[in-house]
């Protein structure tokens, strides 16, 4: 029993440590951090057809060495420009905002990084579910850093409400596991399992998209059994790339 308890410990604590040594905070304060687009996105008056992405960014300062921030765009098709719908803690009584920044802008500085890329029809089908599930979002009001809810429980919530987006959020993004006491059983982030959690601090998802993973004060790590990789707090996935997961230049491999 002590020898799994360290194991676990090592696994959660280790790579952490790893993320804080290695990460750098921004030299700028935050109101003269960039939000610039980085071209990510696709130029929407030249992409007739539906676009759905899901983008992820580390956390502005020091939270960024154990989180990372994440948000979803839109663009049905012929419209020129996105929806983006991100959660912000500061600003107004209401965090749940529309076009924040550019869809795929610098996230304070922060380069985004794609977690999902869908265009066409399988985008168009799921664009009304998503903006449901972005009016009905039960904390639109409230944010708390840690455990939750934030910017990762609300992306959390759009995936499980709509699980034919299939949304695998990395193991650092703190908040994903929320769920309030009298929900504590729900649909894995991807739709594609099944997750327990007592408010984000203790619980543990099975699914085919994030496999295995447990959660502990609000650290997550795991093992992805689909596309093969490790889900460890502070550093997220390390492992294969999730196939038709485009890379931190927007190229795509083969699904």
């Amino acid at each position: 029993m002590k020898l799994a308890l360290l194991l676990i410990a090592a696994f959660l604590l280790v790579p952490l440590t790893i993320g804080v040594a290695t990460h750098e905070s921004s030299r700028v304060p935050w109101h003269q951090a960039s939000m610039a687009s980085t071209g990510l996105a696709p130029d929407p008056t030249k992409t007739p057809d539906a676009v759905v992405q899901v983008y992820a960014a580390k956390a502005f300062g020091w939270r960024g060495a154990f989180s990372v921030h994440t948000w979803i765009v839109v663009k049905s098709p012929g419209a020129a420009q996105f929806k983006r719908f991100d959660v912000v803690g500061w600003g107004g009584s209401r965090v749940v905002r529309e076009n924040y920044a550019a869809a795929d802008a610098l996230w304070y500085g922060g380069q985004p990084e794609i977690l999902l890329d869908l265009r066409g029809e399988q985008a168009e089908s799921l664009i009304r579910d998503i903006e449901a599930a972005v009016a009905s979002y039960p904390f639109a009001d409230t944010y708390h850093t840690w455990p939750g809810p934030n910017s990762n429980t609300f992306t959390a919530y759009i995936g499980r409400n709509v699980p034919g987006l299939r949304l695998d959020l990395p193991a650092n993004a703190i908040g994903k596991d929320y769920l309030p006491l009298s929900s504590p059983i729900a649909r894995a982030p991807s739709g594609t399992g099944i997750q327990i959690s007592l408010l984000g601090l203790l619980g543990a998802i099975v699914a085919v998209e994030e496999g295995i993973e447990i959660n502990i004060l609000g650290l997550s790590a795991g093992i992805d059994l689909l596309s093969p990789a490790l889900r460890l707090p502070g550093l997220g996935r390390i492992g294969v790339r999730k196939a038709g997961r485009p890379d931190k230049d927007g190229e795509r491999t083969n699904p």
